[in-house]
């Protein structure tokens, strides 16, 4: 990348790229996990997400804050034009990623027994196996991304995160899809697989255990492609910086201090993450063991909720708990896809506000906090408003006529709830990426902690309540993410003194995004049901007519700001226009 390119790339440039890989990826996720569920099912589902779930905390504890802590040091050192540095810190990292994807693997594949039998699920343990591997390839990989991420650089993630994605859709659905055909094609000739003996329907868990964990093996092979390509593009491309820039820099410090400097982030940006995680992963085991529970203790009362459901389902009484947090699961693609597509805005914020702080530029500082706020409020309150006036329609549409669609009724609920927290939920990441440019990675470790204890508490409280059931994860999920929000902005407030344009940054868009919703409900209804066109025309004209009036309702209250359009492509044109009919500020 020429530096022409890489100084275009300021805090929304390089945020549009992993934009645009990130919905692309997404969309690749879609196309895989929605045939992969309806392959699969709720059960098999449940399978998928168990491995997943403890595949997170290791996966942090092995790299998560070591591609924060080298983007903000090789953005720090390039805005003091100090490149040597920025050279050494990718020979000090490389070993470090790679002894950590071996111990992160070997972690792994240790703790896949005692994990999966401590949560009911042993048949979970194909898939743990499966995607242990991947910890290895993800370190490796991170190495370069968190380097040309600090380099303002934002193409070596898009493409390795595409390749990634496409390696799993390839291959998971390949191999899942084999594995279920071969499976019932043995139970037919044989009445037996994978050395058991198929009895009755229930008996084919077996069956889904494999298939996901074929379906795993997938996303193991996307990491060791991305990963490759990222090792080759660094070998061919090189970095950008020039011989004339290394010549012109002062000598770099040495290895130990590099590495000091490298330890004083990344130890607690990866505890933050590893807490994070180890919270999701004390959710999950929480979740499954009081649905367990409460199944156990209220088993009448949980079937005159989801009685239809499970039966429609054909699902064992000692399975009923697998199939509630498989169609809860299946909702966290929904409530993961604005979240993870915004935190973009903080991974490219990063470099900038590092840098700016190295050259103490506070206004740029401050500019670029409200920027990221208000581009994140401005996708977080829409998508949450249209998840909830469309929970049911959206999961019927997707999954109607397949394996999973006695899992909707289940999951719409959850959906909803979800979708009047999403804000909450897309604003904690790209908080943390400000707080750790900013040098205070230490802030959301402790907000983290402590939020951990209201999470853990709420969900043992509301789960074990059998009227709420599943639903109360989100709950404990809502309250964590807005303590955490609520510590880490009061410490960005003390430590830079930015302050927040509450009018554009939230509340322009959130009347907007209600009036966005009650469009979505409303268009919904009456092509539905009134007119008569069904749920997929309904839900379609539903989610276009919500799209039209958010974004005409953005434009007439003046929401966007000149200086957000001018980072974007052809940003001067598109304000000039803007200007011209008085519809930005």
């Amino acid at each position: 990348m020429s530096e022409k390119e890489t100084k275009k790339q300021n805090v929304l440039g390089g945020a549009i790229v992993l934009v645009v890989a990130t919905a692309l990826v997404k969309v690749i996720g879609a196309i895989y996990k929605i045939p992969l569920t309806s392959i699969i099912g709720s059960l098999g589902r449940g399978y998928f997400a168990s491995a997943y779930n403890i595949y997170t905390p290791i996966y942090a504890i092995s790299m998560a804050g070591l591609p924060v802590a080298v983007s903000t040091i090789v953005s720090r050192n390039v805005a003091l034009g100090k490149y040597r540095d920025v050279k050494q810190v990718l020979k000090v990292t490389f070993p470090l990623f790679l002894l950590l994807g071996l111990v992160g693997t070997g972690a792994m594949f240790i703790a896949a027994k005692p994990y999966v039998d401590s949560v009911g699920s042993p048949l979970a343990l194909y898939s743990v196996f499966a995607i242990a591997p991947s910890i290895l390839f993800c370190c490796v990989m991170s190495t370069y991304r968190g380097y040309y991420e600090g380099l303002s650089n934002m193409y070596p993630t898009a493409i390795s995160q595409v390749i990634e994605s496409l390696g799993k859709l390839i291959f998971g659905l390949s191999l899942s899809k084999l594995v279920i055909s071969y499976s019932f094609k043995q139970i037919e000739a044989t009445g037996a697989v994978f050395g058991t003996v198929i009895e009755q329907e229930s008996d084919t868990a077996i069956v889904y255990a494999m298939a996901a964990a074929a379906a795993i093996v997938g996303v193991t092979l996307g990491t060791v492609f991305a990963c490759i390509y990222t090792i080759l593009r660094h070998k061919i491309k090189k970095d950008g910086i020039t011989q004339e820039k290394l010549v012109n820099s002062p000598l770099a410090g040495t290895k130990k201090s590099t590495m000091k400097e490298i330890i004083a982030i990344a130890v607690p940006t990866a505890i933050s993450s590893l807490v994070l995680n180890i919270t999701n992963f004390i959710d999950t085991w929480m979740i499954q063991n009081r649905l367990e529970s409460v199944v156990s203790r209220h088993f009448d009362e949980i079937m005159s909720i989801y009685g239809d459901s499970i039966t429609a389902a054909s699902v064992a009484k000692e399975n009923i708990h697998t199939f509630l947090y498989g169609a809860y699961d299946t909702t966290m693609d929904f409530k993961n896809l604005i979240p993870t597509i915004m935190m973009t805005l903080g991974v490219s914020a990063i470099p900038i506000i590092s840098g700016a702080m190295a050259k103490k530029d506070h206004k740029l500082v401050g500019d670029t906090v409200n920027t990221v706020f208000r581009m994140t409020m401005l996708i977080a309150l829409p998508a949450g408003a249209g998840f909830m006036a469309l929970s049911g329609p959206i999961l019927t549409l997707l999954y109607e006529g397949t394996a999973n669609e006695p899992g909707i009724s289940v999951a719409a609920p959850v959906m909803a709830l979800y979708g009047l927290m999403m804000a909450i939920l897309t604003l904690s990441a790209p908080l943390t990426n400000i707080l750790q440019a900013i040098g205070r990675a230490d802030v959301p470790a402790k907000s983290l902690a402590l939020g951990c204890g209201i999470k853990i508490g709420l969900n043992y409280l509301l789960i074990g309540i059998p009227s709420i059931n599943v639903n109360g994860a989100v709950f404990g999920t809502a309250a964590f993410y807005l303590f955490c929000i609520i510590y880490n902005y009061a410490v960005l407030k003390k430590e830079t003194g930015v302050k927040i344009d509450l009018k554009t940054v939230i509340i322009k868009p959130l009347i907007a995004s209600v009036l966005c919703g009650a469009a979505a409900y409303g268009v919904y209804m009456v092509v539905a049901n009134m007119v008569g066109l069904g749920n997929t025309l309904g839900c379609l004209a539903g989610i276009a007519v919500a799209v039209l009036v958010y974004g005409i309702s953005v434009l007439l209250m003046k929401t966007l700001v000149k200086n957000d359009i001018l980072m974007l492509p052809k940003g001067e044109k598109i304000a000039k226009i803007l200007e011209k009919y008085k519809l930005i500020v």
